[in-house]
């Protein structure tokens, strides 16, 4: 996916939240969005998911511009998986994932044999088809989140847009999801772009990283090379050192004495 000279502002405001947005997204790599709250993130992805219309800007994936293309066939090629999501009715965790086939059934439609084994598939490859008879209401942070992935997997999209997945979860789950994600964009060849907070969770799943300030991308590239003490500090104001260990870099703060 090639997104290029994306810009977007709300009528009533002056300024742009995004400006001049570029970067590609490749297949089987997990492309993360950083940036400080206020940056443009979730602007981008309501943009990307056609929620919100761009004044200018373009963004394609197999010479389409998804921008221009209707809903039904915008879902054929991108699903999303919230940063939260409240239904309205204790709806079963399969009844939650097989609405990732809801762009495949007709008005008056119920779903075929093929949908429901397309969700038990989504389910199985997430770990939660034990939970298929569960109140999605009921179960866990994390296991909600698993469901949210499981729904657009069965929407048998090429292209996945994740909103912070790991928001409100502990560290366990935040590592059972993404290395879930990770897997699944590896093993299907998925475009995933995915935002998230902790620059070290995108040093440990990122293949690339773009970092968003004030709505411009001030830079883009492989996490261990764009991800630096400069950065950090200067983007989100904060002293940090960047320590390796066996080859994994993590991030701590500098504490002064």
């Amino acid at each position: 996916m090639i997104v290029r000279d994306l810009a977007f502002r709300h009528t009533r405001s002056h300024q742009w939240a995004l400006s001049d947005v570029s970067f590609e997204a490749k297949p089987g790599t997990i492309s993360v969005i950083l940036g400080p709250n206020g940056s443009g993130k979730t602007t981008l992805f309501k943009c990307l998911a056609g929620l919100w219309k761009p004044q200018s800007g373009e963004v394609s994936f197999q010479d389409r511009n998804l921008l221009a293309l209707p809903a039904w066939k915008r879902a054929r090629l991108l699903a999303v998986v919230p940063q939260e999501h409240e239904p309205p009715f204790p709806y079963s965790v399969a009844q939650i994932v097989l609405m990732g086939r809801a762009a495949y059934i007709g008005t008056f439609s119920s779903p075929s044999a093929q949908d429901i084994g397309m969700a038990e598939e989504a389910m199985h490859a997430l770990g939660i088809y034990h939970l298929r008879e569960k109140a999605y209401t009921k179960i866990s942070g994390g296991e909600r989140q698993l469901t949210l992935v499981a729904r657009a997997i069965a929407q048998h999209t090429p292209i996945l847009l994740l909103d912070e997945p790991t928001s409100h979860l502990d560290f366990r789950n935040q590592l059972a999801v993404l290395t879930k994600v990770q897997s699944i964009t590896r093993e299907r060849q998925l475009t995933v772009l995915c935002t998230l907070h902790d620059p070290n969770m995108a040093l440990l799943f990122g293949d690339e990283v773009v970092v968003l300030n004030g709505g411009s991308v001030q830079t883009h590239g492989a996490p261990h090379t764009v991800i630096t003490e400069e950065l950090l500090a200067s983007v989100y104001g904060v002293s940090v050192a960047i320590l390796s260990n066996n080859g994994t870099k993590v991030i701590t703060p500098r504490i002064k004495a």
